[in-house]
């Protein structure tokens, strides 16, 4: 019953969703600024509701931690695709999705996620994946933040819910160029949302922490040597609050 709601849903929330983008996408002619801002609200309500209609209670700490008025670089453990809609709804600036780049085919879906800063990785071509790096780097020079799940796939231990697997360290170049703060971010639940009982949906309860800012320049050079490592020893430690 769940998916049919949201499955409905979706379908009148893309279909009246693509007439207001059109209207901004006139209207960022003017301040594009201020008009993906709305967009990102936009999506935001978009993702609340999903939420509300597939019976998810999203259980976040840490919301202190998320900036208002600064670019940053969240990372965080992948556990199924709702980790997505669990943490968009609490970023308070604009913040584009790093999505792997079969999402590109879905035509709807990519005009939403272009409009937000979001880019496509082909983790599978090094150039390509490069390329999107550089694009993160600059959006959030201009005020957009960056939102990565540097494990590369979900996770699917289900036996440990406090395991994350190798972060990918050519992520973290987005905040070791553009001077940005990382927020780490942990995640738990949202498998059991939708993966774990394919194809449907089941309510739930999803737990969501917001770490403290991570600032590269006030690390030893070992950390920041191998900051990837270090921001997962970061989201291990707030798995295991979570478990508590």
């Amino acid at each position: 019953m769940r998916l049919i709601l949201v499955g409905l849903y979706l379908f009148l929330y893309f279909t009246v969703g693509m007439l207001y983008l059109g209207a901004e996408w006139l209207f960022g002619r003017w301040n594009q600024k201020a008009s993906m801002l709305r967009q990102y609200r936009f999506v935001q309500w978009g993702f609340r509701c999903v939420l509300f209609l597939s019976g998810v209670k999203v259980h976040a700490k840490g919301t202190e931690n998320v900036p208002e008025d600064e670019a940053v670089l969240y990372v965080a453990n992948h556990r199924g695709i709702f980790d997505v809609l669990v943490t968009a709804i609490y970023c308070k600036g604009v913040t584009g999705y790093i999505s792997k780049i079969v999402i590109k085919k879905v035509p709807c879906l990519r005009v939403y996620m272009k409009r937000i800063g979001c880019l496509f990785m082909d983790r599978e071509d090094i150039k390509q994946s490069l390329k999107i790096i550089l694009e993160a780097i600059e959006q959030v020079k201009n005020g957009i933040s960056i939102f990565i799940f540097p494990e590369g796939t979900r996770n699917k231990n289900k036996e440990d819910a406090t395991d994350v697997a190798t972060f990918k360290e050519g992520s973290f170049k987005v905040a070791q160029k553009s001077g940005c703060r990382i927020i780490p971010v942990a995640i738990t639940g949202t498998a059991e949302i939708f993966e774990d009982h394919l194809p449907w949906i089941h309510g739930g309860h999803v737990y969501v922490t917001f770490g403290e800012p991570i600032d590269m320049k006030t690390l030893d050079k070992e950390e920041q040597k191998h900051i990837g490592e270090y921001c997962k020893d970061r989201i291990h430690d707030l798995l295991v609050e979570q478990q508590a």
